[in-house]
């Protein structure tokens, strides 16, 4: 379960067996209101010309904004949903690692957005990205 008291080992050993996994994704910071992770550039996350994948950047980006939410909710209550996902994709990273910061920008009852900017090793903008979360109530099995 993720809380405030989660360790970035535990958090990052839940991606054991996931997409986060197959792309390298890995947690670096995790607070409320912030989260930072690194992916590699390489054949698992490269398109055919050789550059980063844009939907290796949205998997990325989605992932740590989701983490993002789910660490500020109560999930024994609550459901994080990803709604909306934009991108801009500004310049190619060729190899080497990308470093990915989240910020919450909006924590409403319902809704959460955050904004991704993700940099290349010389901290230039590969691409930076807007994430909407749903936050849904739980039923619990009540009616």
């Amino acid at each position: 379960m993720i809380n405030p008291n989660s360790t970035i080992a535990e958090l990052n050993a839940m991606n054991k067996n996931t997409l986060m996994e197959q792309l390298g994704i890995e947690y670096l910071e995790v607070k409320a209101g912030l989260v930072k992770a690194k992916m590699p550039v390489n054949s698992k996350t490269m398109q055919p010309m050789g550059i980063l994948h844009g939907g290796s950047s949205l998997a990325l980006a989605e992932t740590i904004g989701s983490l993002g939410s789910a660490y500020i909710v109560d999930l024994d209550k609550n459901d994080v949903r990803g709604s909306h996902m934009s991108a801009n994709h500004v310049r190619a990273a060729h190899q080497g690692w990308v470093f990915a910061t989240a910020t919450l920008l909006h924590q409403g009852r319902n809704t959460h957005v955050w904004n991704i900017d993700i940099k290349d090793e010389e901290e230039q903008l590969v691409s930076t990205c807007r994430l909407t979360n749903f936050i849904i109530a739980r039923n619990n099995g009540k009616s």
